[in-house]
This record gives C-alpha cells, structure tokens and sequence, in this order.
C-alpha cells in the first residue's frame, strides 16, 4: 500500500465565515484573482486569523499568488490548525503523511487526521479509514473502524468512501456491517472517534 494516497486530495473548498477582507480575500481567491486575494488575506493570517493562515497556507501549496513553498504552506497550516481549523488539520496530517516540507512522521499524521475527523471532515475520515483497513500507520487492523469512517465521509459527499465501503462491505460478516452502520449512526461530530470495535479486529 505504498500507493495508499494516490494523489493526496488536499481538498480545497473554500468554507469561510463573513469577515472583513476575509470574504474579499477568498472571492477574490476563488475568481483567481491572487495578488489581491494575497492582499486582503496576508495582514488577516499574521494577525491569526485561522481561515486566512489556512488559505495563505493553500496559496503557498498551489503556488497561487505566491512561487510554490512548501513550507511556508506547512507553516501557515500547522498555525491554523493548532486553532482548531478542520481542513488545516487535514492538509498537516497529508504532509507529515508523505514527508511534504517536514520529516515524514505516520503517527503525527495518524493524530491531525483524527483531529480534523472528529470535527466530521470527510476526507480525514477517509484517510483514517485507510489507515484502519490497511493496518498502516502503527494502527490496528480494524474493517468495522474503516467502513464506520467511510460511511460517514460517504455521508458527506466523499466518492472515494463510497467505493472503498463497497468494496469493504464484500469481505464482512453481516455483524461486522450492522456494529459499523451503529456506530457510525450514533457517532456525533465534535466527540471522539472510537478506537476499537467489538467485531472488526482482524486477528
């Protein structure tokens, strides 16, 4: 499973509360208009802004606006993230993941996946749900774990987690499938994910 994340989709959806410059920042962002998106959105994130540092920290991975530096992308994630922003937890898990602009590190990346996946963020889930289907990472190998992740990143419109539930529905018992669907229906966003299932252990 070296190929675990083909193409990391470092998901970019811009999601942003109404702020000044904020709003101007990520439309103009969004209109690919970058130098003025950088304009508004600089002063925001060094300020500490989360949403701005998370959309610094794309611009930086993208090469938008700015020349492409990794780095610098990681550092304005890792600044957003460390105040709670779903998607920049997302992104500085992916990086320590591959080993992008930091050292690679599986159990940091393991740790801001399911950060940013107990705040519902569906590709983190989906990531995580790898991890647990394919016994990477220091996790357990854990079927019920994967497919309770990916119906829930399903749930929220990921098409990836739809396709690996499929194919991972096909190697469970029918108990495995219905503690998976439990959980995942009794899991609330914002609360810990759980860390063991009572059937889908692989021993």
């Amino acid at each position: 499973m070296k190929k675990l994340f083909v193409a990391f989709a470092v998901a970019f959806g811009l999601h942003f509360s109404a702020q000044a410059g904020l709003a101007e920042g990520a439309s103009a962002y969004n209109a690919r208009n970058y130098a003025l998106a950088l304009k508004e959105i600089s002063p925001l994130a060094k300020a500490g802004n989360a949403d701005a540092q998370h959309l610094l920290g794309l611009m930086y991975y993208m090469g938008r606006g700015v020349t492409r530096d990794y780095k610098q992308a990681f550092s304005w994630h890792h600044k957003a993230a460390l105040q709670g922003k779903a998607a920049a937890q997302y992104v500085v898990g992916a990086m320590y993941y591959t080993g992008n602009a930091v050292p690679q590190d599986q159990k940091h990346a393991v740790t801001w996946f399911r950060k940013a996946a107990e705040q519902g963020h569906p590709e983190a889930q989906h990531a995580l749900g790898l991890m647990y289907r394919y016994h990477q990472a220091g996790m357990p190998q854990d079927m019920v774990l994967a497919y309770m992740l990916w119906n829930l990143a399903a749930a929220s419109g990921n098409r990836n987690a739809v396709d690996q539930r499929a194919a991972i529905s096909r190697q469970m018992t029918q108990e495995q499938i219905e503690e998976a669907q439990a959980l995942s229906r009794t899991w609330k966003a914002g609360t810990p994910l759980p860390s063991t299932s009572r059937t889908g252990g692989v021993h």
